[in-house]
This record gives C-alpha cells, structure tokens and sequence, in this order.
C-alpha cells in the first residue's frame, strides 16, 4: 500500500526530530526540537509577543503558545504581562535559556552539516521541494484542492448515474 504525503511527512518528520531530540540528550541538554524556532525568534528579538515570535518562527498562533508553555515549565523562558498592554504577554529567556545558547549553537551546526549530508544524498534537493510545496499551497490551499476534487467526484458520480439510467 503507497503511503500519503500526510503519513509520509509525519515519518520524516519523526525520524529527523527524533534524531535532533537525542543529539540535544547526548549533549546533556533538557531541550526539545520544537523549542528551535521560538528560540533563535528570542535570540533576534527580546521581549517578544507571541505574535512576533509566531511570525518570526513560521508557526501558528497558538503553536507558538503551547512551545512556549512548555519551555516556561522547562525553565528556558519567562511570561509577563506588557507594560503598555496587560493583555500582551512578553516573552523572554531566562538566564538558564541563555546559558544554553553556546551549547545550542554547536548542536545547531553539527544539525546543519547532518542536513546537507543528506540533501547530498538526494536525487534532488529536498528543501527545493518543500520550499515549492509551500508555495503551491499558499497560493491554492489544500482544503481548496479538496473541495474542487471531492466537487469534480461528485460530478463524475452523477454524470455516470445518468449515463445508466436509460
């Protein structure tokens, strides 16, 4: 049975964070790959809203809050309320976050070279791939090629019940 990109994606995605997640164990850090992006967001950027760190990093809304939730329990970042805008919560490291960094750095470089490694190793570059796939959905969503295939099923399907009804 041929795998669909959904359950393809899901395992590519467990074998490359899976593997990330032990480099961060091998180094004696208590950090998780999804931390990444909201990180290096604080790294360019402190304070910062969720909504900053959310567009920074590339992820949505409340993506962004349940990361930063579980660094806050893990001690990497601290949450506080605006000074203009008690309904704004700003995000910062803590000195344990920053402590991390120089050590994240070097997890983040031996990852760099380990991903062209394997884009080395591809017929064709997989980031060129999935640059394109995200392009291509941006400009017509998934739930939108959907609906115009489940339309064009339907048509079909009734197009034949009329061809056999005589």
């Amino acid at each position: 049975m041929k795998s669909t990109h959904g359950t393809q994606l899901r395992h590519l995605i467990e074998l490359l964070d899976g593997a990330v997640g032990d480099a961060y164990e091998t180094a004696g850090l208590n950090y998780r790959p999804r931390y990444t992006p909201v990180m290096r967001s604080l790294m360019a950027k402190e304070p910062a809203t969720i909504g900053f760190i959310a567009e920074a990093a590339g992820i949505t809304q409340p993506a962004a809050t349940q990361t930063i939730a579980l660094m806050v329990k893990d001690g990497i970042v601290s949450v506080q309320a605006s000074p203009t805008d008690a309904r704004q919560k700003m995000i910062r490291l803590t000195q344990h976050g920053r402590d991390l960094v120089p050590q994240l750095k070097m997890c983040w470089q031996a990852t760099a070279l380990a991903s062209a490694s394997l884009e080395a190793a591809l017929p064709y570059s997989l980031t060129d791939v999935l640059d394109s796939a995200i392009r291509a959905l941006a400009a017509k969503p998934f739930g939108e090629r959907i609906r115009e295939a489940r339309s064009q099923l339907e048509n079909d399907s009734t197009n034949t019940d009329k061809g056999t009804q005589k």
